[in-house]
């Protein structure tokens, strides 16, 4: 099933366009003002709530609490998810810039949900351009197909205000993040070559660290045009023309057809029955999520034989690809969302190679994701268990780490559904995990609900009351 993106506010925002993007840069005030002109009105959202009102875990600890505050205002697992995606893009884009692509798995407890009551996947992968040429093949920024699609099908806040909060921290700057600042120092060398990268990352030729201030005002500006213009015109419009013809200058040409023929599409979870509940997981061509499902299955049988486990899980991969062992360089991050109603949301982007291709895209602020063309895409897994008599959610993961990653997602559900967060073992390393674990489902016994971001990384689980 395929959703395009929605024209409706097209036409207004074509016609403040102009003195949209010549203001991006000039203050709160002047951009609340022609928000206004586009909108009529500014967002508006609900108090903030009282009692429980969910958790959320991700690699990156800013990224996790603006998901959290959309949570705390009344919005869904849904809206939490993409205001979160949307952060990262700024405040990871090593792993999850606008160039990147991914996958979700979302539920809705309710037979009156977008799927019945049951998970349903969403799927972005990166996808190689068409055009030859260059010498860093780009993939076909994919990662706001796929959060518009999850907006739009699970999603209760208009699509533009989940951006608001990754243009402002773009445009204002922060404090780069352990996350960001690890991943800086592994390739932060090579980056400063491309004058746009080395502009962002390494100012005045020096490698950003850890508490440095970082501004994007280029990715502010495409996230502005995106905000008022809509998703559609990154693929289609005034910012797909300006990519058509910035991209070649990165060394990775994407072209008009590339960027009109991609979709974000809806599919069927892969489902493995675990007691009286079931566990949804990515299907392909998320490799990932056939090598976790395989995982899983061990596992449940015996905790202890990691093992057995990781042999079953390099074996369902190995027989969906064609390039079976993954390079040790990192590649994708995780991120796990569930609301005080049991929606939940888990996701797994990618970049196909640290900082994709290494060069932003002229006049975009858009780090490029390398194409699979040329790099072997990561294992992405992302998980839902959930109990259909009672109607409810259980536990929900995350996970990266390479050729772990799959077994990390397993060993990682596992200890959510029994509630063992954060968890005695962690997950073979490399290996990473996210993971919220609600063993007396959700909703109705919240008390029992656990988050936890992996104890080796850099990320942050929050959540709660």
């Amino acid at each position: 099933m395929i959703l395009a993106e929605d024209n409706g506010l097209k036409m207004r925002a074509r016609q403040a366009l102009a003195v949209v993007l010549s203001l991006a840069v000039s203050g709160c005030g002047a951009v609340q003002a022609v928000r206004k002109t586009v909108l009529g009105s500014e967002p508006k959202y609900g108090d903030h709530l009282t009692g429980f009102i969910g958790a959320v875990a991700a690699d990156e600890p800013r990224a996790a609490l603006a998901a959290r505050e959309i949570l705390a205002i009344g919005g869904n697992a849904a809206d939490a998810a993409v205001t979160l995606g949307l952060m990262l893009s700024v405040t990871l884009p090593s792993r999850a810039s606008l160039g990147a692509g991914g996958a979700c798995i979302a539920y809705r407890p309710g037979s009156k949900s977008p799927h019945g009551g049951t998970p349903e996947a969403i799927i972005f992968m990166p996808r190689p351009s068409t055009l030859g040429g260059g010498d860093r093949p780009a993939s076909v920024p994919m990662l706001a197909r796929g959060l518009y699609l999850l907006s739009a099908r699970y999603g209760t806040q208009p699509f533009e205000s989940m951006i608001a909060p990754a243009e402002q921290v773009a445009r204002d700057g922060f404090a780069v993040s352990r996350a960001l600042a690890a991943d800086l120092a592994v390739v932060g060398a090579p980056l400063a070559g491309d004058p746009e990268a080395a502009a962002v990352f390494a100012p005045g030729g020096k490698v950003l660290r850890e508490g440095d201030q970082i501004i994007q005002p280029g990715l502010a500006q495409t996230l502005t045009q995106i905000r008022y213009v809509g998703v559609g015109d990154m693929y289609q419009g005034l910012l797909a023309q300006k990519l058509v013809e910035s991209t070649p200058l990165a060394g990775g040409p994407v072209g008009l057809n590339d960027l009109r023929d991609s979709r974000a599409t809806l599919a069927e979870p892969l489902v493995v029955a675990a007691g009286p509940d079931q566990a949804a997981f990515l299907p392909p061509p998320t490799d990932g999520g056939l090598a976790a499902a395989a995982a899983f299955q061990v596992l449940l049988g015996n905790q202890g034989d990691s093992a057995g486990a990781e042999q079953h899980a390099l074996a369902a991969a190995a027989a969906a690809r064609t390039v079976p062992v993954l390079p040790a360089l990192p590649a994708s991050t995780s991120f796990v969302v569930v609301d005080r109603k049991g929606g939940a949301v888990a996701c797994a982007l990618t970049m196909d190679n640290l900082f994709g291709t290494g060069r932003i895209a002229p006049g975009t602020g858009i780090v490029l994701g390398a194409s699979p063309a040329a790099k072997p895409e990561p294992l992405l897994v992302a998980a839902v268990a959930w109990n259909g008599a009672h109607d409810a959610f259980r536990a929900a993961v995350g996970a990266s780490g390479q050729n772990r990653a799959a077994l990390a997602g397993a060993a990682g559900l596992v200890q959510a559904m029994a509630g063992e967060l954060p968890p005695r073992n962690p997950v073979p390393d490399p290996g990473r995990d996210n993971a919220i674990g609600c063993p007396g489902y959700l909703p109705g016994n919240e008390a029992s609900c656990k988050w936890s971001a992996d104890p080796r990384g850099a990320g942050l689980a929050v959540g709660g009351y």
